[in-house]
């Protein structure tokens, strides 16, 4: 096992104690699985311990080579607690309502991983937390998303006692067991832009069931050290991805953005040059996220849609959506 760098890909390394759980199942030790990263069980346990994608990915080949199961992202998911997501996972939990909770996994998901961000996008009756892809998790894709969307699912499933409707995209095209989970999971569809949970925007207010506000505020401390521990390098991105763009307020400028983290609009530039990005890349991504969900209101036309997106008309519109998803808006809203 190795320590990645805080800027390459990595994602907790309490994943791997859950995957041993599955292959415990099949009838295998664990230490048959972290052999695989010559980790032992000592040292992924320790809370801020991390796995670099790769060492993901070696995980997962050989979870799969043990029990001969593809399907172990979904596993994973089904069995996903909170409390593995250590402060934030608690911050989280005691929070009053899905929307507090959801605001407090968005602003600190860095503390737990650089390999995916989280945003949410709220337009009329219906909201999208997307699941960005911030790094190739090349055959271990399938797995890490799987967990992630069935395991947010189940997540707030427990923390609202209640069932919860909706559906998820994956970008990936589907795989060979989907069919024998499709009675269990969320309805998920296959092939689509981007990773997200899309579902009707009266759960963003239902009350959680271990809201608890003393308790909540010590872990949103602790979760704000953590941050501050990442130094500017590690929160700048999540940052400018929170202010690109803010509900009732729109997409909004470099200069807008700059102000509000109170430097210059060339600072700003340099400073996300230097994380290799640029201000235009961050704006393009959350349109693409935006337009994904406004053409899922049927009361939108496509010109409305084009106008929220601030494009001039239709036509510069489609030729961005193209661009992004390689279809036109108005097939991508039939489902061709």
């Amino acid at each position: 096992m190795t320590s990645p760098r805080a800027e390459e890909p990595h994602l907790p390394a309490v994943h791997a104690l859950h995957l041993a759980e599955i292959v415990k199942r099949y009838g295998h030790e664990p230490a048959e699985l972290y052999a695989a990263i010559d980790a032992s069980e000592e040292a992924l346990s320790v809370p801020d311990a991390r796995l670099g994608v790769s060492e993901v990915e070696a995980l997962v080949a050989r979870a799969r080579a043990l029990t001969g199961e593809d399907a172990l992202g979904v596993q994973l998911g089904f069995q996903m607690r909170i409390s593995a997501h250590g402060y934030l996972g608690f911050a989280a939990m005691t929070a009053p309502t899905v929307r507090e909770a959801l605001a407090v996994a968005i602003r600190f998901a860095p503390t737990r991983t650089n390999a995916l961000t989280l945003g949410l996008h709220e337009k009329g009756s219906l909201v999208s937390l997307v699941l960005e892809e911030q790094a190739d998790f090349r055959t271990a894709r399938d797995v890490v998303l799987m967990a992630l969307v069935v395991g947010i699912w189940q997540i707030g499933n427990a923390l609202t006692g209640k069932m919860l409707a909706g559906t998820a995209d994956v970008a990936f095209p589907a795989p060979a067991y989907a069919e024998r989970f499709a009675a269990k999971a969320p309805n998920v569809r296959f092939g689509q832009p981007c990773n997200q949970l899309v579902f009707d925007a009266s759960v963003l207010d239902l009350p959680l069931a271990f809201a608890d506000p003393v308790a909540r505020q010590l872990a949103v401390e602790q979760c704000e050290r953590s941050l501050d521990a990442l130094g500017e390098s590690g929160r700048l991105i999540a940052r400018v991805r929170e202010l690109v763009y803010v509900q009732d307020r729109g997409f909004r400028s470099l200069e807008d953005v700059a102000s509000e983290l109170r430097v210059s609009a060339r600072t700003l530039k340099r400073k996300l040059s230097l994380q290799g990005v640029t201000y235009s890349d961050l704006l393009e991504v959350k349109r693409r996220e935006v337009a994904l969900l406004l053409l899922r209101s049927p009361s939108l036309s496509l010109d409305e849609v084009a106008e929220q997106l601030g494009y001039s008309d239709v036509a510069n519109f489609s030729r961005a959506f193209r661009r992004w998803t390689g279809v036109a808006p108005g097939a991508y809203r039939r489902g061709d």
